[in-house]
């Protein structure tokens, strides 16, 4: 299995199947509770970010390159340490592929632009050869806590969402370089 297979079976299970659950910005075609049309969320597939697909028939194959092309692909996932790639992609599912680059560079500590480039992977080439990445990834791992409990939904899937955030890291530790 190569790393992206891994790591969409990790963040898909996370995400799951079809939701159609009112409350959710995420499941409503103009990406707030009651604006455009509530179709829901599949595979972690939104309506909000794809207004143009029919979620609830949406195919785990069409997820998985979704996935891999507006995912994977946009915070070079291939380029990290496995274990980094999945908190990062899985990042990018949930929170936004800007977010997420953001959080990776500043953990990094370098310019925050929310692209990852050849800057962002030298420092973390370097971050990684120089601490093994656990300080990296924990910086990461908190950025996006302090995000995510500050949005006015945490109240409402906070709960679920800690349990996703603490599991990852383990989960990480099952990312290995084999295809």
């Amino acid at each position: 299995m190569t790393p992206f297979e891994h790591g969409f079976a990790i963040v898909v299970g996370h995400e799951g199947g079809f939701d159609a659950t009112r409350d959710d910005p995420g499941n409503w075609t103009g990406g707030a509770v009651g604006k455009g049309e509530l179709r829901g969320t599949k595979f972690g597939i939104s309506a909000a970010a794809y207004p143009q697909l029919d979620i609830a028939n949406l195919a785990l194959a069409d997820a998985q390159a979704i996935y891999r092309s507006d995912y994977w692909d946009r915070v070079h996932a291939d380029a990290l340490p496995p274990p980094l790639a999945l908190l990062v992609f899985d990042a990018a599912v949930n929170n936004g592929v800007t977010r997420a680059a953001s959080w990776l560079q500043g953990a990094a500590g370098v310019a925050e632009d929310g692209q990852i480039g050849p800057a962002t992977l030298s420092a973390l080439t370097e971050v990684v050869a120089k601490s093994g990445g656990a300080a990296l990834c924990a910086e990461f791992m908190a950025q996006r806590l302090t995000f995510m409990a500050a949005l006015p939904t945490w109240r409402v899937f906070g709960l679920g969402w800690a349990r996703r955030l603490c599991a990852l890291p383990y989960e990480s530790l099952t990312m290995t370089d084999a295809a």
